[in-house]
């Protein structure tokens, strides 16, 4: 069923995203921290579509196609739009880390399923762990402005790269439990 309660969840976050991208553009004071908040609760759609496709048995094959391409497509496009406003190597960098990590660990899973070894690289706690700190340190560096005292970018900026570091420790874990595959 394509419209579910888990399935739509998964749209909704996908909805978001030209809209983060409008909002991360519009001259107006509120428009940063509505583009970090918008994100936020995009991420927030992230658990609940998981918790609720197994809470209700609502689990679909589009489902589990339209997940994952909605979270890689919403972290890329906030990478994306934040180097746009601050080149800066740390950044740079960081978003070349994430993006690259997601594409080689998505190839990986997909030819690890056509010889029908996925659960080898089925997703790990510490994958689970690196995409709540994307979530949340994307959220802050779009919301950029202080909040209560608390330098949101920059909090934000400090997220992310320990997200960068489980994520390149995620991909070896992956690329490690896939090696026996990949070097016959």
């Amino acid at each position: 069923m394509p419209w579910n309660v888990p399935n739509t969840l998964t749209w909704l976050r996908i909805a978001a995203i030209p809209l983060i991208v409008l909002l991360f553009y519009m001259p107006y004071h509120w428009a940063d921290p509505a583009a970090g908040l918008l994100f936020a609760a995009a991420g927030i759609t992230d658990s609940l579509d998981g918790y609720f496709a197994r809470r209700l048995g609502q689990t679909s094959r589009l489902g589990a196609f339209l997940d994952p391409v909605a979270d890689k497509l919403i972290v890329a496009v906030a990478l994306v739009l934040l180097v746009s406003r601050d080149t800066r190597a740390l950044i740079v960098l960081t978003a070349v880390v994430i993006i690259g990590r997601e594409i080689t660990i998505s190839a990986l899973r997909e030819w690890m399923a056509e010889i029908g070894q996925r659960r080898k690289v089925a997703v790990s706690q510490l994958g689970k762990v690196k995409t709540t700190l994307q979530i949340v340190g994307l959220s802050m560096m779009l919301y950029r402005q202080p909040l209560a005292d608390i330098p949101t970018y920059a909090t934000g900026v400090m997220f992310i790269e320990i997200a960068a570091a489980a994520t390149l420790v995620s991909m070896v874990t992956y690329l490690r439990a896939a090696w026996p595959e990949l070097s016959r």
